[in-house]
């Protein structure tokens, strides 16, 4: 693989509209009932030497634009696919039937479609996040029935005007303590025009953490621990704030460390970092800053600065956020955070110590278009590509 010297020169950093009915806010935890793990000064397993690891992508499905990945109940992969259909891969195959077929609902702008898909911890529903149409982003819920899903039963949960056709976000995860997180984009545009980035009284250009099912008149249940909750002129969805467009994120299901994948502007990349146990809360700085660089004004108070970025040369220009490798066929790899570019396909890991990057390195393998990451049940991990391939990450 073709690693440019303006790309080692990476630098790692301390981490120092149109909306659904106002639902109700909880005063319990998530559904689950679980709560986030307590974060540790020293590492829960062997620190990963990256300059011992070696990897290989087998190819385990093509589709038609895979764009995100979910665990079914059952343990088989289901994948979004970017035109609107959702698909199976059951026995090693590629099940030809769609468990769901959006794609006459699916508008099909560079930035738009089917771009997220979760199940909820229970298996009970599967989540998609889509842009309609008009443009706009939808959470919407279907009932999971036996191996497959049930059309009939769509309700939406969110609602989110975009007022321009890129920077939609478009990712769902559950996190460790049993909410919803839906990121979503500063609206789109250059530059963050109406300023959505660091405007508490607009849900774009935030990381929202909802209970996805109904409670009173809502069609979603506030957390009561949300940081924001009863603060007037701010939306209580929002769970932290400053964010440009953050396309992919994940949280490591060993520790519950949250990273996100931020797209920069026309400079640097970005890659966020929230330990387990945050209250929420942190402002990431856009569109005050762009990374670590000055954009508009000075920086706000608090910020928080990124764990890493990389600058746009030698052809990068957007990160896909990955995930912490926790499985067990690349030993070397384990509590590493691997992530990638969508122009030049490189694939990295990083390491972290209590907030801070030790080492990084990159894989060795390049995926075209890499638009996405996974993770299987067994913590192995995944890449998607938008030319149609699915790869398996192997030793």
């Amino acid at each position: 693989m073709r690693r440019p010297a303006a790309v080692f020169a990476i630098t790692a950093f301390l981490a120092t509209g149109c909306q659904s009915a106002r639902p109700v806010v909880a005063s319990s935890p998530g559904r689950s009932g679980s709560r986030p793990p307590t974060r540790t000064e020293e590492p829960t397993s062997p620190t990963p030497d990256l300059s011992h690891v070696h990897v290989r992508l087998v190819k385990v499905a093509k589709l038609d634009q895979p764009l995100a990945m979910a665990v079914g109940p059952g343990g088989e992969l289901v994948v979004a696919e970017k035109v609107g259909r959702v698909m199976a891969l059951r026995r090693g195959q590629v099940d030809p039937t769609p468990l769901l077929d959006l794609s006459a609902r699916v508008s099909q702008g560079s930035e738009q479609g089917l771009l997220g898909i979760a199940f909820s911890p229970d298996g009970r529903f599967l989540y998609v996040n889509y842009t309609d149409l008009a443009g706009s982003t939808n959470v919407v819920e279907y009932r999971v029935v036996g191996d497959g899903v049930d059309p009939s039963s769509a309700r939406q949960v969110l609602l989110v005007h975009q007022p321009f056709s890129n920077h939609n976000g478009g990712n769902l995860a559950f996190g460790p303590d049993g909410y919803l997180y839906v990121g979503l984009g500063d609206g789109g545009s250059e530059g963050d025009p109406l300023g959505n980035g660091q405007n508490l009284d607009t849900l774009l250009g935030k990381m929202l953490r909802i209970d996805p099912r109904p409670s009173g008149n809502g069609s979603y249940t506030i957390p009561g621990t949300n940081p924001f909750v009863g603060r007037a002129g701010v939306r209580p969805e929002i769970w932290a704030y400053g964010l440009r467009n953050p396309w992919r994120y994940s949280f490591d299901r060993t520790t519950g460390d949250l990273w996100i994948g931020d797209v920069g502007g026309s400079r640097v990349e970005e890659i966020d970092f929230q330990p387990a146990g945050s209250t929420g809360g942190e402002n990431y700085g856009w569109n005050r800053l762009e990374g670590t660089l000055p954009l508009e004004g000075s920086p706000p108070p608090g910020v928080i600065s990124p764990i890493f970025q990389y600058p746009h040369e030698n052809g990068t220009c957007v990160v896909t956020g990955g995930y912490v490798y926790r499985g067990r066929d690349i030993s070397s790899l384990d509590g590493a955070y691997l992530f990638g570019d969508f122009c030049t396909g490189w694939i990295m890991a990083l390491v972290q110590l209590v907030g801070r990057v030790t080492q990084q390195a990159f894989l060795g393998v390049t995926v075209p278009e890499l638009a996405s990451f996974a993770e299987d049940r067994s913590g192995e991990l995944y890449v998607l590509s938008l030319d149609g391939s699915v790869f398996r990450l192997a030793p």
